[in-house]
């Protein structure tokens, strides 16, 4: 145990040095590894800046950093050629104006880069907790590739820092492994997390349906991981396996939505390899057992990933075609971001028992100038997930899965979850690629919106859960999966005939629907390819009487559960709020099932029999006066 007064500066003299005389072991041409992300060492960067005149051609490596990055400006370019694996704020426009390069790899695969020496290692500026008192320095906030370059460095340079948080895991290093030992506090650098906006906050709600108690998640930094945050309160057991957090994590520890009790590996331990956020979060962190950190050939391996149960990936993307294929790096010819660990994740997520890999984005920016969900990709634009490996996608209007479907299924279902004003052109550019069928209805999509306040969960009789909502234009297969799964019986009391097809043009009729003159309500159950319809009730309004003419089908297997009640008595419900005066229907006699449903309702049902079928009515306005 660490003793209380143990003076480290003492101990370990022979180590310290000032930041100038470290620069001295810096030599022309030489490769210079940069700590990561918030351990970005500020001094010993400037320092190097500063006391360059002896440096020529030195090469900087580096992952990301936060801070200022000095070296990357005009003036210091005969002396420091850059190298980056991810382009951030700081060097972005260095970058775009021809100042060094920028190198797309896996996150995972760095370290084998340094290792085999493909990518060498002259000196490493790192930035560290202090030696304790068995000469173990901690790296703190970031281990990620820095335990990798630390290894096969030349020389390393660590500016020993009390503010940088004491953290466990693989994050040691010896002291007898550091060349100069620069003492020197500085602040571990913040990033404000703003609050995220209605547009984020229902991209997080629509994350968070997919998110099961007991999930292991792996989710970073930015508004959209803080937004989903907010809707995992009520989850339980959470697990987290994640490349980086940020403080996100705070309150869903504290209120007990993570509690890694189910991880099979790394059992009872948040994994992370590296974080970003405020004193708070640095402060949580520090001396704190429940968090493990390790480099990022741990935790970003997708075989070990792939060993987590229910391991939920959240990434995010800059556009989507209609194909599945996702641009995360580039906005066009111009490096953005990068590819980080987004394949990582998403294969790793894909081999986990009861894993999803999911893509998120807002679906449009440049304040709702332009769509995310296109065509084809802007030219230029680079492929980070392929369309191969692409799963999930969700933007504020909901969650296209698109793995194993076809491109028409594709297409409809990226379509469905862009912003509404864009679904028409959408639809348009589709048909004249023929990814989709070319008498596909085009709604206006701006005046025809998705009810989403007409969804609910309602309880069974046999206490199954089950989910109504509106009908969508992506309902259209498995709507057709249930109709052709009915018995004879069911289509005979349904359609009052003994045999019945539902081709493409009638059924997409059903699933394109305005939600106003007619309204389709479907009840839904979870499978592993999504959703499955197990029932749909429908009313068709005649604008000038205001009567509606409703019917029911439900899936053989689920009837005599109370489904047709429950429907009946929603779509009463939403009628009423529309303005329907009445409702009618046909029932054959031997679809006593129906007829009891009608009578059971609560309401005055008028019923008329002309020798082959039941004329029911009822109004629905009498009952509320």
């Amino acid at each position: 145990m660490e003793k209380e007064n143990f003076n480290w500066k003492e101990k370990y003299t022979d180590k310290i040095g000032t930041a100038a005389e470290a620069m001295k072991l810096i030599k022309p041409g030489n490769s210079i590894f940069i700590g990561t992300g918030c351990a970005q060492p500020q001094h010993l960067v400037n320092t190097m800046v500063e006391f360059s005149g002896h440096i020529y051609d030195a090469h900087i490596v580096q992952l990301l950093t936060i801070g200022p990055a000095p070296y990357s400006g005009e003036k210091y370019r005969e002396r420091f050629k850059m190298n980056s694996f991810f382009v951030a704020d700081n060097i972005r426009d260095a970058l775009n104006n021809g100042i060094g390069d920028y190198t797309p790899i896996f996150l995972s695969e760095i370290p084998a880069e340094f290792d085999s020496g493909r990518i060498p290692i002259d000196v490493a500026l790192i930035n560290v907790a202090p030696p304790d008192a068995n000469g173990l320095c901690s790296l703190g906030v970031s281990v990620d590739v820095v335990k990798s370059a630390v290894t096969n460095a030349r020389y390393v340079i660590a500016q020993a820092n009390s503010n940088m948080p004491r953290t466990f895991g693989d994050s040691f290093i010896h002291v007898n492994n550091i060349d100069v030992l620069v003492p020197c506090d500085e602040e571990i650098i913040e990033i404000p997390i703003s609050a995220p906006d209605d547009t984020l906050r229902r991209i997080g709600e629509n994350i968070a349906r997919l998110v099961e108690d007991g999930s292991c998640i792996e989710c970073g930094i930015g508004k959209i991981p803080q937004a989903l945050a907010e809707f995992l309160k009520d989850k339980k057991d959470l697990g987290v396996h994640t490349e980086m957090f940020s403080d996100w994590i705070i309150d869903l520890i504290d209120c007990g939505a993570i509690t890694c009790a189910k991880k099979k590996l790394n059992h009872g331990k948040v994994v992370a390899s590296f974080c970003m956020g405020s004193k708070r979060l640095y402060d949580y962190i520090n001396n704190n057992p429940f968090f493990e950190f390790y480099p990022t050939e741990y935790v970003n391996d997708p075989h070990l990933i792939s060993r987590h149960e229910k391991m939920v990936g959240i990434n995010v993307g800059l556009e989507v075609d209609l194909t599945g294929q996702v641009c995360a790096d580039s906005l066009g010819y111009q490096f953005y971001s990068g590819i980080g660990g987004q394949i990582d994740f998403i294969r790793g997520c894909a081999r986990s028992r009861g894993g999803k890999p999911i893509i998120a984005m807002p679906s449009t920016a440049k304040s709702g100038a332009i769509s995310r969900i296109v065509p084809h990709l802007t030219e230029g634009a680079g492929v980070v997930t392929t369309r191969g490996d692409v799963h999930y996608v969700v933007t504020e209007y909901g969650i296209a899965y698109l793995h194993g479907k076809s491109i028409r299924q594709r297409a409809m279902d990226l379509i469905n979850i862009a912003h509404p004003k864009f679904r028409k052109e959408l639809i348009q550019k589709a048909k004249s690629l023929n990814y989709i069928y070319a008498d596909q209805i085009e709604l206006d999509s701006e005046e025809v919106r998705y009810p989403e306040g007409l969804e609910k969960t309602e309880t069974l009789k046999d206490s199954t859960e089950i989910f109504f909502r509106p009908v969508k234009p992506t309902d259209e297969r498995a709507l057709s999966e249930m109709m052709y799964s009915l018995s004879p019986a069911s289509i005979r009391t349904r359609y009052m005939t003994q045999t019945m097809r539902f081709p493409h043009k009638d059924l997409q009729k059903l699933t394109n629907i305005d939600y106003e003159q007619n309204l389709a309500i479907v009840g839904t159950v979870p499978r592993v390819s999504g959703e499955q319809i197990v029932a749909i009730a429908q009313y068709f309004l005649d604008p000038k009487t205001l009567a509606a003419e409703v019917a029911f089908v439900v899936q053989d297997e689920w009837q005599q559960k109370g489904m047709g009640a429950l429907l009946l008595d929603y779509l009463t419900q939403i009628a009423k709020q529309k303005g329907v005066r009445n409702f009618y229907a046909k029932v054959l006699p031997v679809n006593k099932a129906m007829l009891a449903v009608f009578y059971n309702s609560g309401y005055q049902i008028n019923t008329e029999f002309d020798g082959e079928v039941y004329h029911i009515s009822y109004d629905l306005i009498k009952e509320e006066q």
